[in-house]
């Protein structure tokens, strides 16, 4: 998966919202899009707009690997598969894209062969070839630029040292043997490869562009969007590629004519815009609504407009094994035992907001087992367990540690209720508050992390743990830039247990096999799961079409139910 979490961007402790919120219709999101949408069928033309917090990580697709930009990408970015529409019987299946079909593998599982469509296109009209799309693929083992999903660079084979088509040039194990046909050589058998290139890294670009920082400001779109203005930190504008084919892709209804994302808006300001729904907000979505915003959904219009999603993600504090004292267990598990996790809940909203989180695969993922290491009264924490455990490891008077936050209210009050939670044990946390733009860079280098961080882990596929338990837990794949092992654990027992369900062909099987595994991971606390959150998101009253998601809301089938207001 991808993915790291998107999260609402207030803190407060919302009991009485929570009451409030009740009978606020539900509609879309989540992985059931068995319920509505809402606003019906979206018509032809108009500005869609997105209010924002935070710029997108990335425009560079190699580069960025977040709920928020992910979303973004699939405006403008098409693979040769993808995941299916949101409003989708089942959102979550990967379907074609530029290819004709899903792959084809060989007997041995070890290759896999796909077909380009035919009339497929980037913005400037030249065509996409398999050379293309071997291209785009592997720049992901660049250094520098390859700092995305992690999932091509683990599954593909490829030659030792190999770094990408900048440094090293050409990687002969994904084969063109034509301009439709592209042949993917694996390092084991993987049976949702599919699922692998459906990952927003996995897209073309012409041959020998993108070097360096070319696509930080710029984009070369293969999807039904492209780029019209770019400045940093305030706005966006997509307008239509013209050379994109809508006979060609089956998924994206790309209804608008434009985009506009207005970015660097104080949370507070969106939920009001939001609400007031003047002018061009009529037509603008947004990220969650904060908790402090919630009383306010209460009149009949605004119930009707408000949806909730259900939770997809995990919010957790990872624990840097490589430095002391997280290299003792009994350090990170009397952190697990003192954390007060209904306080994290307050803090993230209140219940209708989150929940309190004892395992890395959210309920929502198939592999989901329901246990509880750290089970205390009214999951405040016990202290007197973690006394015990801090006493074995010769830290009876505690000790002082840096844990990495975004700069955002939400992450401050989850990191404030870590603070007084550890506090009685005389253990000091002291924040170090990171830019929202570059804080997932900073925390995924090795180099430049601390000793603890709040991140949240979204599945990328939610069939199996397949894109939870490897990426955060694999000791194998701890990268110098863009590695998502923020614990940098590296156990032999977990590296061999994953090898072993990563190829069970047995799906239900496999699928048991990753909740047990979580378990056996929390065992060793190299994180402390904190909350399972959810969201409620207020669309403007002219968007159709809209099944928000607290992973990936698909925005290339809303649109506006009147474009003339647009």
């Amino acid at each position: 998966m991808t993915a790291s979490q998107r999260l609402p961007g207030f803190i407060a402790v919302a009991a009485a919202s929570a009451l409030l919120i009740t009978g606020c219709s539900a509609g879309g999101g989540g992985s059931d899009a068995s319920q509505p949408g809402t606003g019906g069928t979206p018509e032809k033309g108009g500005t869609v707009h997105m209010l924002q917090n935070a710029d997108f990580s990335y425009l560079d697709p190699s580069r960025g690997f977040d709920g928020g930009v992910n979303a973004f990408y699939r405006l403008i970015y098409r693979g040769l598969t993808m995941q299916a529409a949101g409003d989708a019987d089942d959102p979550n299946k990967i379907v074609p894209d530029l290819a004709e079909s899903l792959g084809e593998a060989s007997d041995d599982g070890l290759t896999w062969t796909y077909t380009l469509k035919d009339d497929i296109f980037f913005d400037d009209g030249t065509p996409i070839t398999s050379e293309a799309m071997k291209f785009g693929i592997s720049r992901s083992w660049d250094p520098q630029v390859g700092i995305g999903s992690p999932y091509l660079r683990q599954v593909i084979d490829a030659p030792e040292g190999y770094q990408g088509p900048y440094v090293t040039g050409d990687l002969p194990t994904i084969e063109t043997p034509d301009d439709k046909t592209i042949v993917f050589h694996l390092k084991k058998p993987f049976p949702e490869f599919d699922n692998v290139l459906a990952q927003p890294n996995a897209v073309p670009f012409p041959e020998g562009t993108g070097a360096g920082d070319e696509f930080i400001k710029d984009v070369i779109a293969s999807g039904p969007y492209t780029l019209a203005e770019y400045t940093p930190g305030s706005s966006i504008v997509l307008e239509r590629n013209e050379y994109w084919d809508d006979k060609t892709d089956d998924v994206r209804k790309a209804y608008p004519d434009s985009w506009e994302f207005e970015i660097g808006i104080d949370p507070a300001t969106i939920d009001e815009r939001m609400i007031a729904g003047q002018s061009d907000d009529q037509n603008a979505i947004a990220g969650t609504v904060s908790a402090a915003s919630l009383p306010r959904l209460q009149t009949p219009q605004l119930k009707d407009r408000a949806i909730t999603a259900d939770a997809f993600c995990t919010t957790y504090m990872s624990m840097n094994t490589t430095k002391a004292p997280f290299d003792d267990v009994n350090v990170r598990n009397a952190i697990n035992w003192a954390i007060d996790r209904s306080a994290l809940v307050n803090a993230s909203g209140g219940t209708q907001l989150a929940d309190p989180a004892y395992t890395i695969i959210p309920p929502v993922v198939s592999s989901f087992k329901d246990f509880n290491l750290w089970e205390s009264e009214g999951d405040k924490g016990d202290t007197e367990k973690a006394q015990e455990l801090l006493d074995e490891a010769g830290l009876s008077d505690g000790f002082e540690f840096t844990l990495d936050i975004r700069s955002q209210p939400l992450m401050q009050g989850q990191a404030e209720a870590i603070q007084q939670a550890l506090e009685p044990l005389g253990i000091t946390v002291n924040l170090n508050v990171i830019d929202t733009s570059i804080y997932y860079e900073t925390i995924g280098t090795p180099s430049q992390q601390n000793d603890a961080a709040i991140t949240g882990w979204c599945p990328d596929w939610a069939s199996s743990a397949s894109t939870i338990i490897p990426p955060l837990f694999d000791g194998r794949n701890i990268f110098e830039k863009g590695n998502s092992n923020l614990a940098q654990i590296n156990d032999p027992a977990i590296n061999d247990r994953i090898d072993e369900i990563t190829a069970m062909t047995d799906v239900d099987e496999a699928k048991t096999a990753w909740g047990d595994l979580d378990e056996q991971i929390m065992g060793l606390s190299p994180v402390a799961p904190l909350v399972f959150s959810k969201g409620i998101f207020l669309p403007g009253e002219n968007i159709a079409g809209y099944y928000p998601s607290t992973n990936l809301t698909d925005l290339t089938i809303i649109g506006l139910k009147d474009p003339s207001k647009g």
